[in-house]
């Protein structure tokens, strides 16, 4: 008589929730031994808000305070911009040191790799833009509270899609990291500055106003200026959402399709 004994070696996978939850938390775990480097990162935005308010002020004619209702929300989509753009840096990093590699045979499914990464952006762009909002408020910036928890909401979403289309890219140029510094370099600043974040693309000549129809950060921070001014409920501020959920479902998926085929 043969009495065969089945074992099944090494832990089972998790949940994909679960999974994800793990590696939000080891993502995040940085950013809390190291809260000064999200102080560190508010200096290029600072630095915007200090100089080219005040020019912006002048060109415009407004008061300070106008101006700030104007120019504050752009500037909160330009830190989960640069922010959530950078963040593929990290991953390709850790790609070329081989920690990825280890990562990638745990029981995790491999999709949650991806995912929790990209939830984990929403802390730290919450965080910088709530200090943002607290600093400028001595200045005369009167935000309508229940449009900034809606937009604070609009942009913890653009930066999960745009944190999850700089792993992706990541990825895709695992060993030809020059690639990634060049496609995100070549691609921020245009559109930072076909949203009409920094200046009016109003007056603007007819092809930029063409290409910043095409630019779905334009339309959030559109959407942003809405919501802050306490306009929630127009048509704006859906087509931010719509244009923050496009680029959340094109990020998550090229990013999740990437990380599957990982090696």
């Amino acid at each position: 008589m043969t009495t065969t004994t089945s074992t099944t070696t090494g832990a089972r996978p998790t949940g994909f929730l679960r999974d994800t939850g793990n590696v939000f938390v080891r993502e995040l775990r940085p950013v809390i031994r190291d809260p000064f480097s999200l102080v560190f990162s508010l200096m290029q935005p600072l630095v915007f808000l200090i100089f080219f308010g005040p020019l912006l002020s002048g060109s415009s004619g407004q008061s300070t305070a106008e101006t700030l209702q104007w120019f504050v929300p752009g500037i909160l989509v330009m830190i989960a911009l640069f922010g959530t753009a950078m963040t593929g840096s990290n991953l390709l990093f850790e790609m070329q040191t081989g920690s990825h590699e280890r990562t990638l045979v745990a029981p995790l499914a491999r999709s949650s790799l991806l995912v929790g990464r990209a939830l984990k952006e929403m802390v730290p762009l919450v965080i910088q833009a709530t200090v943002i909002v607290l600093l400028t408020i001595p200045f005369g910036f009167r935000p309508d509270l229940a449009g900034m928890l809606v937009g604070l909401v609009l942009i913890g979403l653009f930066g999960v899609g745009f944190g999850a289309l700089s792993y992706s890219l990541a990825i895709a140029s695992k060993s030809r990291d020059w690639m990634f510094w060049t496609v995100q370099q070549g691609l921020l600043f245009p559109i930072m500055i076909l949203s009409g974040m920094l200046l009016p693309l109003d007056d603007g000549p007819e092809w930029m106003r063409v290409a910043a129809a095409f630019n779905p950060v334009s339309y959030i921070v559109a959407a942003e200026r809405a919501l802050f001014s306490g306009d929630i409920a127009s048509l704006t501020v859906l087509g931010g959402f719509v244009a923050a959920a496009v680029v959340a479902a094109l990020g998550l998926g090229l990013g999740i399709r990437g990380m599957r085929r990982s090696s």
